[in-house]
């Protein structure tokens, strides 16, 4: 019968369009989506998934964004009603109720203070305020100013409880800034994560996690930026990662100008005095968390401080020290390794230290 022929030719074309219109729908494609005003920031989420599971993708973005901003809502001290807040405005043995995450955030802040040799001390709001006052009104805090805040400082002041927490002095204060923001990207990238997502990536303010493989198949790529570039476009190099996080702390963006003198915003818990000992430092870690922590921690210690880092916790890190003519990078082995671009020179010359513990 004749007509078997083009039935046939009919039916062949259509399998093949139909297994065509399936590799399309099975490709990988990146779906993302950029909040604004969490943390006071820009944001990035993305999401990499086949092209048939977009509105998936769309969902899961949606509750990652939903994820930072309670973050945001429970730890931040510019929100008065915050969790936070709460627990610094309420007077002396007033047990203040906190919720699991934040007080997981606690710990891990009080963890970090005895890792970083108090380096890295959450309980240091009131010389934080007393830096960002100084700077609004351009005058250096006195010593005794100082010293009276520092009086305030320190964990011993504050009891965590199996449901809150409540402070052993009225004028203690806590700020989860070096630490809540990490922990925001990370809830994130998890609701992404659990939503079978091939791939993800939840950057804040230019600290990142990731986890799986960009649309390509590519790893993640994650630009460290030069901290001597004035008109910020200029980058040291590229980091390749999978699964893991990528945070910066520097002085580049955040500072004081006081009596024609830049002042960090990261103050030393020790001293109670800003720090100007590296200009930028970039960390490597399995969380954003700890990323961020130890950024803080690292922009505090200096290059020394990279002895400090766990051996087995898979964290390495950077730290650039000197100024634009002529600065010394300082690297861990394991980070070395990911940077996928070489260093520019300083006009001055460049040093590059590897292996620091």
């Amino acid at each position: 019968m004749r007509w078997k022929a083009p039935v046939a030719a009919a039916l062949v074309l259509a399998v093949l369009a139909l297994g065509v219109v399936y590799a399309v729908a099975r490709r990988p494609t990146e779906v993302s989506r950029r909040p604004w005003g969490i943390m006071g920031t820009a944001s990035q989420l993305k999401a990499v998934v086949p092209r048939w599971r977009v509105g998936e993708a769309e969902a899961a973005l949606a509750g990652a964004e939903g994820a930072l901003r309670a973050v945001e809502a429970r730890m931040s001290t510019y929100i008065e009603l915050s969790e936070l807040s709460r627990l610094n405005a309420a007077p002396a043995g007033e047990v203040v109720a906190l919720s699991a995450e934040t007080l997981a955030v606690l710990r891990l802040a009080r963890g970090l203070h005895g890792q970083t040799d108090g380096a890295f001390d959450a309980t240091c709001l009131g010389l934080f305020g007393l830096w960002a006052r100084a700077g609004k009104i351009g005058r250096l805090p006195t010593d005794a100013e100082v010293a009276a805040v520092r009086a305030t400082c320190g964990w011993e002041k504050i009891e965590l409880l199996a449901g809150g927490a409540r402070k052993r002095l009225a004028g203690a204060g806590i700020g989860l800034g070096g630490i809540a923001k990490g922990y925001a990207i990370d809830r994130a990238l998890e609701t992404i994560r659990r939503a079978g997502c091939d791939g993800g990536l939840v950057d804040v303010g230019g600290d990142v996690r990731c986890f799986g493989a960009s649309a390509r198949g590519d790893p993640w790529r994650v630009g460290v930026r030069n901290p001597f570039d004035t008109r910020g476009g200029a980058f040291f190099g590229t980091l390749a990662v999978r699964d893991e996080a990528v945070c910066t702390s520097g002085n580049y963006e955040r500072y004081s100008e006081i009596d024609g003198k830049r002042y960090s915003h990261i103050v030393d818990p020790r001293t109670g005095r800003p720090v100007d000992l590296a200009p930028s430092v970039t960390v490597v870690a399995p969380t954003a968390a700890l990323a961020d922590g130890w950024a803080t921690a690292l922009s505090v210690l200096g290059p020394a401080g990279l002895g400090r880092l766990p051996r087995d916790g898979g964290i390495d890190a950077m730290v650039v020290v000197g100024g634009p003519a002529d600065y010394t990078i300082h690297q861990t082995a394991g980070f070395a390794r990911r940077l996928a671009s070489l260093v520019p020179a300083a006009p001055g010359g460049t040093k590059v230290v590897t292996g620091c513990r």
